[in-house]
């Protein structure tokens, strides 16, 4: 990754009472990231509203990073994926604004990146009347871990 220039944030603890991840025998499920900075401050505000479709995109590439994050920090190693399986977007957006799907492409573009064809996966991009904090974006997803993780 440090190759392609791509470096994980910091991370930051869930919002309510929950975990970042649950593992279950060889899948990784990733419950709901969203766009948090280093700094603790989070990307707010409709798609389409304020929020743009290149801003939108970052926060999307921003939250897949963040979710990375908790990969690593629960497997040790994101050499312990053996491919993405499954990414569910949503898009807090303003009425009228149907382009999710290039929305979340910032996310999927990134476990491309990272995973080469083993980053290819199943998808939902979904439009959402609003978000926790306002998040314009929340990502969940699904990793099948390699057999001698």
């Amino acid at each position: 990754m440090a190759d392609a220039g791509i470096e994980l944030p910091e991370g930051y603890p869930p919002a309510g009472l929950y975990v970042g991840a649950v593992r279950v025998g060889n899948h990784l499920h990733i419950g709901g990231h969203g766009p948090v900075r280093n700094d603790g401050s989070m990307v707010t505000g409709k798609v389409g509203d304020g929020v743009d479709l290149q801003a939108a995109q970052a926060a999307a590439r921003l939250t897949g990073l963040q979710m990375l994050h908790t990969v690593r920090e629960e497997l040790g190693s994101l050499d312990a994926v053996d491919r993405v399986v499954k990414v569910f977007g949503m898009v807090n957006c303003a009425p009228g604004f149907n382009n999710t799907p290039a929305v979340i492409d910032g996310c999927s573009q990134l476990f491309l990146d990272v995973f080469g064809d083993d980053g290819v996966h199943t998808r939902a991009a979904v439009g959402m009347a609003e978000l926790p904090f306002d998040i314009c974006v929340e990502v969940e997803a699904l990793f099948l871990l390699r057999d001698e993780n």
